[in-house]
C-alpha cells in the first residue's frame, strides 16, 4: 500500500525545507501566536474530544505539506484495510483487528472465512452474563462468600491499558469489588497484594494469550500455592482470559470461566476485548464498561471517516512527525491535568514505543530515518515540581496537556485565593503550554526563558466512560496513523523477544545451582557469573569481579 520510499517522496524533502524556516525569528511561537485566528486555525473537535495544536512550531505552509504526506503515504486509505480486516500485520502474516472488540455497527468483519463481529458480541454477552452472576451473588468463591478482591495477573499489555482505564473510571466502581494487578515476577508485588487482598473472597483473573509467558506463569503459581495454603480450591476462584485450546483453556483443569482472546488482537490493542472486559465489568458494572466500548468506537469511526483536514488522531500523528523527523524532539512527555488519568502515560508509553520502535519497513528494508520517540509523563501539577524545569529550561520536548472541564469532585473555595482546586488546576493547565511557548526576556540570564516550546491540549467535557474510551482510541488510532506514514508494521514486537532468549539461558544456569550447590557458573561470562553469584551468596562481593 505505501507507494515509494518514504525519504525520496517530494513531500518530504520539502518539509525539510519547511523545518529550516522553523528556526527564523519570525516563526518563534511568539509572533505565530500574535496571530488572532491562531486558535482557530489550529485547532478541531471531532469523536468527542477537542484538540489545540495553535501551540505548536508549525506553520499554515507546513501543516498544508503535512496533509500532502499523508495522501501520498495512503494513510487513511492503510486505516480503512486494517479496521476490514486486511492482513496489514505482515511480518506475522495477520490482521490487527482491536476495533472490532467494539464494533456495534451492523458491518462484517471477515477473519478466514469467517464474520467475527458476532464472535466479539458473543464474548461481550459472556462477560455480561458472568459479570451479572457475580455482582448477584450466584457465583460465589468456594467459601460461598460474594468475591471482594479481583487480582488481574498479566504482563505489559495484559494490565496496563486495563490499570489505565479502571483509574480513570475508578469514581464509578460502586460494586464492592477492589482490584489489583499483580504483574511483576518481583516477590514484592506478589506480597503487597497478598497482603491487601481476603484470600477466601478474592478472584484471580489470569489473562495469557498462550498462557505460557513466563512472569505470568510464575505469578499463576504462586496464586495457586497461596489459596491451597489456606484450605481454598483454586478453581473456585480463577478466571482466564487466553487463547482456545491454551493451557488455560482447559476442560480438564476446570475454572469458573474462560474467555478467549485472538492473534489479530495485539495485547496492547486488547484494553476493549476479554483481556480489560473481564476486569473493568466486574470492577465497574457491564453497562459503564459497554459506554466505554461506545466511547472508543466513536473516535475509531472519527479516525476512519473524518476528511483528512478534520481527523484528529491523524492529525497528531503527523505533528508528531514533523517534531521527531524534521524538528529533531526524541521524546514527547503526555501530561493529564486529571489525576484519574495517573496510568495513561504508562499504557501510552507502551502502546506507543512497543509499535513504533521498529528499524525495518514492512518489505524488510532498512528505515532511512527515525521512528518512535521516548514518551513519558507525569500528572499536572504534579509535573511541573518534576521534570518541568528541563521543559522551559533545558532541552526541550512537545508535551501533550489534557484538561476536563468538568471534575468528578466537586470542593469549596479557598479562602486564600477565593478559587477552588480545579480552577486552580486549571489556572495551570492554561499557562504552561503558554509560558513554554512565549518564553520570558530577563536582564538576569539565570530568568530568561527562550521558549518556543511546543505542545497540543486535549480537552474532554469530564470522563465519563464514553470519554475515556475516545482518549484510548484517540492514541491508539495516532500510533497506527505514525506508523503507516513511516511504512513500519506497529503490530509485532520481535524486539521484546531477545532478552527472553538470553533469560532462559541464564534460568537453566539457576535450575543447575538449586539442584546442584556445587554447580559453577564457569560456562557463563563473567559478568553474568557474578551476578549468578551474587543472588545465590546473598551478598555482594564488594572486592569482585
Amino acid at each position: 500500500m505505501f507507494p515509494a520510499k518514504l525519504t525520496e517522496l517530494p513531500q518530504w524533502k520539502r518539509l525539510f525545507k519547511e523545518a529550516e524556516k522553523m528556526g527564523q525569528p519570525e516563526k518563534h511561537l511568539r509572533r505565530l501566536l500574535q496571530d488572532q485566528n491562531r486558535l482557530s486555525e489550529f485547532s478541531r473537535s471531532g469523536g468527542g474530544l477537542f484538540f489545540d495544536f495553535s501551540r505548536q512550531r508549525i506553520d499554515q505552509a507546513g501543516l498544508r505539506l503535512l496533509f500532502e504526506l499523508a495522501e501520498a503515504c495512503n494513510v487513511q486509505q492503510t486505516f480503512s484495510a486494517m479496521i476490514n480486516g486486511e492482513k496489514i500485520n505482515r511480518s506475522e502474516n495477520r490482521a490487527a483487528l482491536h476495533t472490532a472488540t467494539r464494533c456495534f455497527a451492523n458491518k462484517k468483519v471477515m477473519q478466514n472465512g469467517e464474520d467475527i463481529i458476532p464472535v466479539m458480541q458473543a464474548i461481550r454477552d459472556n462477560i455480561k452474563k458472568f459479570v451479572e452472576d457475580v455482582h448477584n451473588g450466584r457465583i460465589v468463591s468456594s467459601t460461598g462468600k460474594p468475591f471482594t478482591d479481583i487480582v488481574v495477573v498479566g504482563i505489559g499489555g495484559s494490565y496496563l491499558g486495563t490499570e489505565f482505564a479502571a483509574g480513570a473510571m475508578r469514581f464509578y466502581a460502586d460494586k464492592g469489588m477492589k482490584l489489583h494487578f499483580l504483574s511483576n515476577v518481583d516477590i514484592h508485588n506478589f506480597g503487597e497484594i497478598a497482603s491487601e487482598i481476603h484470600a477466601e473472597t478474592t478472584l484471580w483473573i489470569i489473562i495469557s494469550k498462550s498462557y505460557t509467558t513466563v512472569e505470568t506463569t510464575a505469578n499463576t503459581n504462586l496464586a495457586h500455592a497461596f489459596m491451597r495454603d489456606r484450605g481454598l480450591s483454586p478453581e473456585k476462584h480463577i478466571v482466564t482470559v487466553t487463547s482456545k485450546g491454551s493451557p488455560g483453556d482447559d476442560p480438564t483443569n476446570p475454572i469458573l470461566a474462560c474467555f478467549h482472546m485472538f492473534d489479530y488482537i495485539g495485547g496492547r490493542y486488547s484494553v476493549t476485548s476479554a483481556v480489560g472486559g473481564v476486569p473493568l465489568s466486574l470492577y465497574l458494572g457491564f453497562d459503564r464498561y459497554e459506554r466505554f466500548l461506545r466511547g472508543a468506537e466513536e473516535m475509531d469511526q472519527h479516525a476512519a471517516e473524518a476528511p483528512l483536514k478534520q481527523n484528529l488522531p491523524l492529525i497528531a500523528a503527523l505533528l508528531s512527525v514533523w517534531n521527531n523527523n524534521f524538528l529533531g524532539y526524541p521524546a514527547q512527555a503526555i501530561i493529564p491535568y486529571a489525576s484519574p488519568l495517573a496510568k495513561l502515560t504508562p499504557h501510552v508509553q507502551q502502546l506507543y514505543m512497543e509499535s513504533n520502535g521498529k528499524s525495518m519497513t514492512t518489505t524488510g528494508a532498512k528505515v532511512e530515518h527515525e521512528t518512535g520517540v521516548i514518551i513519558f509523563g507525569e500528572p499536572g501539577t504534579n509535573a511541573q515540581h518534576s521534570f518541568f524545569q528541563l521543559a522551559h529550561q533545558g532541552r526541550g520536548f512537545p508535551i501533550d496537556f489534557i484538561g476536563v472541564v468538568k471534575p468528578q469532585y466537586e470542593g469549596c473555595c479557598s479562602s486564600a485565593s477565593d478559587v477552588s482546586n480545579h480552577q486552580e488546576l486549571w489556572a495551570n493547565l492554561i499557562s504552561q503550554p503558554m509560558a513554554l511557548a512565549l518564553g520570558k526576556t530577563d536582564e538576569n540570564p539565570f530568568k530568561y526563558f527562550d521558549g518556543n516550546r511546543p505542545s497540543s491540549t486535549i480537552l474532554l467535557e469530564d470522563l465519563s466512560p464514553e470519554n475515556v474510551g475516545r482518549l484510548l482510541a484517540f492514541y491508539e488510532a495516532r500510533t497506527v496513523f505514525e506508523a503507516f506514514i513511516w511504512n513500519i508494521n506497529p503490530f509485532d514486537q520481535f524486539g521484546v523477544e531477545l532478552g527472553k532468549t538470553l533469560a532462559d539461558g541464564i534460568r537453566l544456569e539457576i535450575k543447575k545451582r538449586n539442584k546442584d550447590p556445587k554447580h559453577a557458573f564457569t560456562g557463563k561470562d563473567p559478568i553474568s557469573a557474578f551476578y549468578l553469584d551474587t543472588i545465590f551468596n546473598g551478598r555482594i562481593h564488594l572486592d569482585s569481579p
